[in-house]
């Protein structure tokens, strides 16, 4: 991966709406969530042995949780008729638990009618709504929008409004395998697995598919975003399907992950957060959510099985994306620490939870002078294996692999769940690897983890939590002492980038004193109280030490404590 960045537009890989998957899914959205509905019978059906008393606990555990849901955490998307539907569900079980004379086979097939009522519900909201007229105007308003902020905060002037001086690459550049990327596309199935810091991921990383001239993606948004009237007509127009985190029961499960193979086995490109939510303390996600990530295994295998898909490849594609500040960071970390803290701090609200909000936040971005990367990085196989340009696996050594063998039993493409959870977690540990390899380090991410590097080599005896009650006031570097430890993280930096363990944005090529300049003036811009300034006596201090703590965790996993 080299420090060039797209700076044009691509030409379309699929210039007719028309043949696009996610086009061909929408006309066929009807025929396809019944497919859902028949494929995630099947699941629960082979889950609960196709067992009576199986079938009922799933149910009533099922309701239960539904039932609680909406008393204890209810949310304005939620239909109108949630209550009254899961009333009905209720009304079902008692009246079949209470007949004496039907037949254990009348009572199953009841219970499945129950079963499908259920699933065809969770399919009908967790399906897409795309619509090509929305996701073309969706697209013209988000390059106009920003295109419009950047140059009126770069040109002066009342002519500055209609400049095309700044192109959005400029300040949201992609970096990476994008060549690669496109010409899989149009080989077999792309799925996409970004790192995850902000709500504002989601809008950037369709962005980058438009730019790179690929059809649109489908992929799993939070059910919460669509409170938020903006975006949702957003995350409807570019295609996202709903992903509710509070139903953790298994009928939703199973119904969620076969939306996402059977999407996948459409041939429909697709991208989901396998971290499954927001970094809460600014790490680079070591743990995955494996649900939907196994959904990539199986929608591989069963295309072994279907001999007119054979031949059809899912690629596995990696992608970093870089802030020098996350516009929710504060609320973030609080999070995590009331978490992992036992409630020893206090949540704030999360600052994308109106529209007004998200649209001051953009206009402050666009007028500062911070950027944004998007890295792209090599794409996989579904066991983790590098391909190359044509698509072919190949293992470390780069001899030729053949994926169809990792699902053959007795010579035949067979179903093992037990073998592919296995393939799956080390897809995941994969995924983690690739996603620090191709991490780009900003100066912001330098100087906040030097700092509180410095901080608790200065507070030894203190645990994480007893530093962080730290008052503020009394903390402060001297700057002699910050710069020297700076250029020896930044050296550890250069080795480890030589090594291909990681990247560097070129400003980390300026003199130290302009980089410590470059990332005080940049990590966490936005807030209030900032993690880190220099102040009138030319020190070092921070306003907020749980931000800085943040906004240094991005280094985390590198080793990099061991330098200071």
């Amino acid at each position: 991966m080299t420090d060039d960045y797209i700076k044009h537009q691509y030409t379309p890989i699929l210039p007719k709406k028309d043949e696009w998957p996610v086009v061909k899914l929408s006309k066929s959205r009807k025929e396809f969530i019944q497919q859902v509905v028949a494929s995630s019978m099947e699941r629960i059906r082979s889950l609960t042995g196709n067992q009576l008393q199986a079938l009922k606990e799933e149910l009533e555990l099922t309701l239960y949780r539904e039932r609680m849901r909406i008393k204890q955490n209810p949310w304005l998307v939620d239909p109108d008729d949630e209550a009254k539907f899961w009333s009905k569900v209720k009304s079902s079980l008692l009246a079949i638990g209470a007949e004496q004379q039907a037949s254990e086979t009348e009572k199953k097939e009841k219970y499945f009618e129950i079963l499908r009522s259920i699933i065809l519900r969770y399919a009908e909201e967790i399906a897409s709504n795309f619509k090509h007229s929305h996701y073309k105007m969706t697209r013209s308003i988000v390059t106009f929008g920003f295109s419009r902020l950047l140059n009126t905060a770069r040109v002066k002037g009342f002519k500055s409004v209609f400049s095309n001086q700044y192109s959005l690459q400029d300040k949201i550049q992609i970096i990476g395998e994008t060549d690669q990327l496109r010409e899989l596309a149009s080989r077999g199935t792309i799925v996409m697995v970004p790192t995850h810091f902000s709500n504002l991921d989601s809008i950037l990383i369709g962005w980058t598919i438009s730019t790179l001239g690929l059809p649109p993606f489908i992929y799993g948004a939070g059910l919460n975003l669509f409170n938020i009237q903006i975006f949702a007509y957003f995350m409807n127009a570019l295609g996202a399907y709903k992903v509710d985190r509070r139903k953790k029961n298994q009928v939703y499960l199973e119904t969620l992950k076969t939306y996402s193979r059977e999407a996948i086995q459409f041939g429909c490109h697709s991208l989901f957060f396998p971290g499954g939510t927001r970094s809460r303390n600014g790490n680079i996600e070591s743990k995955l959510k494996l649900g939907l990530l196994s959904t990539a295994i199986e929608a591989q295998r069963a295309n072994y099985q279907e001999s007119e898909k054979e031949f059809e490849k899912v690629f596995i594609v990696p992608v970093t994306i870089n802030y020098h500040f996350v516009l929710e960071a504060p609320s973030l970390i609080h999070d995590h620490l009331n978490y992992t803290g036992q409630e020893r701090y206090y949540s704030e609200s999360d600052e994308f939870s109106t529209s007004y909000k998200i649209s001051k936040f953009l206009v402050k971005f666009f007028t500062k002078g911070s950027d944004i990367s998007v890295s792209i990085g090599s794409a996989m196989d579904i066991l983790g294996n590098h391909v190359d340009a044509e698509g072919n696996s190949r293992d470390r050594q780069g001899r030729l692999i053949d994926c169809r063998d990792y699902f053959l039993s007795n010579g035949k493409v067979t179903v093992d769940l037990q073998r592919e959870e296995e393939y799956t977690k080390k897809l995941g540990r994969r995924i983690v690897e690739e996603f620090h390899k191709i991490n780009r380090v900003f100066s912001s991410h330098l100087v906040a983890f030097t700092a509180f590097r410095l901080i608790k080599r200065a507070n030894k005896k203190l645990d994480l939590f007893s530093l962080l009650r730290l008052p503020e006031e009394d903390i402060y570097l001297s700057y002699d002492t910050f710069k020297e430890a700076t250029a020896e993280v930044l050296e550890c930096i250069k080795k480890l980038r030589a090594e291909g363990k990681l990247h560097m944005a070129p400003h980390l090529e300026m003199p130290l004193e302009d980089i410590i300049r470059h990332g005080l003036e940049n990590v966490g811009m936005y807030h209030a109280r900032r993690p880190l300034i220099r102040n009138d006596q030319g020190n070092i201090v921070t306003e907020d030490i749980s931000l800085l703590y943040y906004y240094h965790n991005r280094l985390d996993g590198y080793e990099l404590e061991k330098v200071i």
